[in-house]
């Protein structure tokens, strides 16, 4: 198996190798067809993320809480963060608790309609795949996660 910045060769039987391109391509596929949705819907993919944050947290928790759940999962800037929080305020998809946030019932209705939306191409990309096959790129995947966040990490200090 060789890789190039442009291109990725098959193994020995065949088989595209799984490397940081296919991830990518595979990532940036998937993500493209849930940013078409969450358009139809009028929520970008942070605010989805930052949304789906607050609504499956076991109680409210503080805009801190959610910067770091939001952080964690995307690596975005915090200040960027904040900004989407804010705007998941101004759209009445979060409101304020106290000193923590909640999502309010449009923002629970808006991912149930975004989730209602999604599964049938979830489906159609996922089914067929056989199970061991998915047992195996999860561990994959979260093998590169870890050692991905390990570096992050040391880059960042």
């Amino acid at each position: 198996m060789t890789t190039t910045a442009s291109t990725t060769t098959a193994s020995a039987t065949g088989a595209p190798v799984a490397d940081a391109r296919a991830l990518g391509l595979a990532h940036y596929a998937a993500r493209g067809v849930l940013e078409q949705v969450l358009a139809r819907h009028g929520i970008t993919f942070q605010q989805q993320i930052a949304l789906r944050a607050a609504v499956t947290g076991d109680a409210p928790q503080t805009s801190d809480d959610l910067v770091a759940q939001v952080r964690a999962s995307l690596k975005a800037d915090p200040a960027a963060i904040r900004t989407t929080l804010d705007e998941l305020l101004a759209g009445q998809l979060l409101v304020t608790d106290g000193t923590r946030l909640r999502a309010t019932d449009a923002g629970r209705e808006l991912l149930a309609a975004v989730g209602a939306e999604t599964a049938p191409i979830s489906a159609r990309v996922w089914g067929g795949i056989p199970a061991e096959d998915l047992a195996a790129a999860g561990r994959v995947l979260a093998m590169v996660t870890e050692r991905a966040n390990t570096e992050l990490a040391a880059l960042t200090g």
